[in-house]
């Protein structure tokens, strides 16, 4: 790290997150950091008392707030971007909390590798059972393929990041986060930065815990908003898109016409979704740490993957196809 470190400002995009906002500050103001570090919060209206709790935490000097009124992440992401004074810019959700040295760590990742975007794994964790079992899934390359922020590696290159220490310059430069895109925002960017020719660097010893949905109702809404949301930014930049992303489409293409089939009278068409349920009892048995486990990731596996697939072909709805300023350019370095 150099004599002087940057000056570190933390954006938060907050929306009713009263019951998790103080926590996630305290971990940031608590890093060991030699330089300036500072939080603004980007707060959207709130159902909960997530503003009381903001301007208690702006008693502290170095946390600011400023007004989010479109709501959406990207756009709270923006608000607090515009409003900071970092070199150097860390995004942190309303619901994680930064481990001790992360910003430490991540800047001088930063500064040896020269990458625009830092990030390390998103450690998931579960409480309940059920959420446990989602956790276990998220950390699986069955469940969730071979992005190495879902469970680590080795350190280097990467598509993307979990969260993101970006260079302020740099950020601002590409035009930050999308505020069109409701889901898949972080993957957009960094695309964009790596389009740009600027690169995003994996450190695996940066880890931030993160909390999975707690029901299968909550988990299906979420990965379909996923496969909805990827979707979009497959159509806005063709050149992103990867083969193991048609995995899951792919696949409720086969169960939906394999059923079609087998109603008239094709029954060895029911072979690819016997194969499908068939890696999903072998995977959920050396995923699992128990039998209740493995039952469990029997119904999370298919959950994940159909519903990302289902979102995928549907795409988000018309009315939600804002106009993107980002469009592709040359070819990728």
């Amino acid at each position: 790290m150099s004599n002087t470190p940057p000056a570190v400002t933390a954006i938060m995009p907050a929306r009713d997150d009263a019951a998790h906002m103080t926590a996630a500050v305290s971990s940031v103001l608590s890093q060991d950091y030699p330089g300036v570090l500072d939080v603004v919060i980007g707060l959207a209206p709130s159902a909960d008392d997530s503003a009381a709790v903001a301007a208690t935490l702006a008693l502290d000097p170095r946390v600011h707030v400023v007004a989010n009124p479109a709501g959406g992440t990207a756009a709270g992401l923006n608000q607090a971007l515009e409003a900071s004074t970092g070199t150097v810019i860390v995004r942190v959700d309303a619901h994680c909390e930064l481990p001790p040295g992360y910003v430490a760590r991540a800047v001088e990742t930063m500064e040896r590798t020269r990458a625009a975007n830092v990030g390390g794994v998103q450690a998931a964790e579960g409480e309940a059972s059920y959420q446990r079992a989602v956790a276990r899934a998220m950390s699986s390359v069955f469940g969730v393929g071979d992005a190495k922020f879902h469970y680590g590696g080795d350190e280097g290159p990467a598509d993307t990041v979990y969260l993101g220490v970006f260079d302020a310059e740099t950020l601002r430069s590409v035009g930050a986060f999308d505020e069109s895109l409701v889901r898949n925002q972080d993957y957009e960017l960094n695309w964009r930065l790596r389009d740009a020719g600027h690169l995003i660097f994996f450190d695996p010893e940066l880890v931030v815990r993160y909390r999975p949905r707690s029901s299968a109702r909550r988990l299906a809404s979420q990965y379909f908003q996923y496969g909805q949301w990827k979707r979009e930014v497959v159509r806005r930049h063709p050149r992103s898109a990867k083969p193991r992303q048609l995995i899951a489409p792919a696949t409720v293409v086969a169960i939906v016409a394999a059923t079609i089939g087998a109603a008239s009278g094709h029954r060895w068409m029911l072979a690819a979704p016997a194969t499908y349920a068939a890696a999903v009892l072998a995977a959920s048995a050396h995923e699992a740490s128990s039998l209740e486990e493995a039952a469990a990731l029997a119904g999370i596996f298919p959950t994940m993957h159909l519903t990302w697939g289902a979102g995928f072909l549907v795409g988000p709805p018309k009315s939600a196809r804002q106009v993107s300023t980002h469009t592709e350019t040359g070819p990728l370095p």
